[in-house]
């Protein structure tokens, strides 16, 4: 089969990236360092980190609705590094990369499909997909889509939304625990603000991300003490096969990994998340799926954002942002089947 030059280039490219890698890690609980404070003390968390667990998840979380914080965890405020050296070249740090930020309550899951509906229940909210009328969506593509363009994983599906995540005929019902997807950062911030909350900066993100740690297997693929990946991402040729070793081809259930130090779920992997911040830096050749490219020409381009942790489509042979420090761009006002969010909480200042 004759494949494009750029599909071999980028596969070739992070190929090689991955295997300047360690070849993965044991998955530990992370030392919290104190970050994971008292104020957690007697709350309920969520019954999450295995695959029967997170089936049985109804995606909303104990006092949902009663508790200002429910579903969240409080995090005590410190320094880290921001970025990784041992990344694409967007991630470099900044001087020794020290960043302090302050404390913060932040979802211990993504913001999940049950959690969304609530809130357009509760408000009437239309999402920019509706409003746009369709959304990228990925697909297995065959053959002759993959000789015939660019990124023929990913469509521009009409009717696409997060109600409708494969377009018209496809529903959400009985899927409330999985990530809410197909959303923009306008949707995102608007759920936010509904319950008080905000969306990360990318460094709170990373710090959260990282659960008080610095070392090379940050930016290994997630694997856990047996060798299984320890989290929701590509495992086979993409964008052709995912032999799912992780238990899961496309979007998980929230939380059927083991949590991080800081007791958050699905921090890498499954579905790349919101920031608040504007992508600057360096733009890599092979950005996970541009899927601005396959939107209506008439839209406009809005501001490129911050997306963090990786998605279900991030892959040896591909993607390699299955990582903490890894950042992707995402323009603000479009929706993808891969991005969702998490809110945080921040302490008074």
């Amino acid at each position: 089969m004759r494949l494009r030059f750029w599909t071999i280039g980028a596969a070739l490219a992070a190929t090689l990236f991955a295997a300047a890698f360690a070849a993965g890690y044991a998955n530990p609980a992370a030392p919290a360092d104190g970050a994971f404070d008292d104020l957690n003390r007697g709350r309920a968390l969520a019954p999450l980190g295995s695959e029967r667990a997170c089936e049985r998840y109804s995606g909303l979380p104990s006092t949902w609705r009663d508790d200002p914080q429910a579903g969240m965890v409080h995090l005590r405020g410190g320094a880290f590094v921001f970025g990784s050296t041992r990344g694409y070249a967007d991630e470099r740090p900044v001087g020794d990369g020290k960043t302090r930020v302050g404390g913060f309550w932040i979802d211990q899951t993504d913001v999940t499909i049950a959690q969304f509906a609530a809130f357009v229940q509760a408000t009437g909210y239309v999402t920019e997909a509706e409003q746009q009328g369709g959304a990228a969506v990925f697909h297995v593509p065959t053959r002759d889509e993959l000789n015939a363009r660019d990124l023929a994983w990913w469509s521009w599906v009409k009717g696409a939304s997060w109600r409708h995540p494969r377009g018209p005929g496809s529903d959400v019902e009985g899927l409330g625990n999985l990530p809410v997807t197909l959303v923009t950062q306008r949707d995102a911030l608007a759920y936010a603000r509904w319950l008080g909350r905000d969306l990360p900066t990318e460094a709170e993100w990373e710090y959260a991300g990282k659960a008080g740690r610095d070392d090379a297997s940050l930016d290994a693929a997630p694997r856990d003490a047996q060798g299984k990946p320890a989290a929701n991402y590509w495992q086979g040729a993409f964008p052709v096969l995912d032999s799912a070793e992780d238990g899961h081809a496309g979007l998980a259930p929230v939380g059927c990994y083991a949590a991080n130090g800081f007791r958050l779920y699905d921090m890498i992997g499954n579905a790349w998340e919101w920031t608040k911040d504007a992508y600057t830096g360096p733009h890599q050749s092979h950005t996970n799926g541009d899927t601005a490219a396959v939107a209506p020409p008439t839209r406009r381009h809005d501001t490129p954002m911050v997306i963090k942790g990786g998605s279900f489509l991030c892959s040896r042979d591909y993607c390699v942002r299955y990582r903490a420090s890894s950042r992707e761009q995402q323009e603000a006002d479009l929706g993808a089947s891969h991005i969702g969010f998490r809110t945080i909480l921040r302490d008074a200042s």
